[in-house]
């Protein structure tokens, strides 16, 4: 199922995004590419010129770290989460399970 989200509610979901980045960030490297098809599979249609602020920001933050790999003669960046940035996870986790329980209580 692919959610397409009006550009208005785009906002709403920017903290979200911010979560899912980290959440693979911290299981294993990452690329943007690679994330922009992953958010794509959630319904999240990024480009590359929402995206890589995003991961740029996120690193100046100290949450992510990234590297120049060479892949097939060709350059990528990928970012791995830093402990400070695990750590921004498991407190947004918290925070999400609290939201969530009250979204969906009945």
């Amino acid at each position: 199922m692919t959610r397409t989200m009006p550009s208005a509610d785009q906002s709403l979901y920017s903290g979200l995004i911010r979560l899912h980045i980290l959440h693979h960030a911290c299981h294993q490297p990452i690329f943007g590419l690679g994330m922009i098809e992953e958010l794509g599979r959630h319904g999240y249609r990024l480009s590359p010129g929402t995206l890589y602020p995003i991961m740029h920001a996120l690193e100046k933050k100290g949450l992510l770290r990234s590297k120049e790999h060479r892949v097939g003669g060709k350059i990528r960046r990928v970012y791995s989460a830093t402990p400070r940035g695990r750590k921004a996870l498991n407190a947004g986790k918290e925070r999400v399970r609290e939201l969530f329980g009250e979204l969906f209580e009945d």
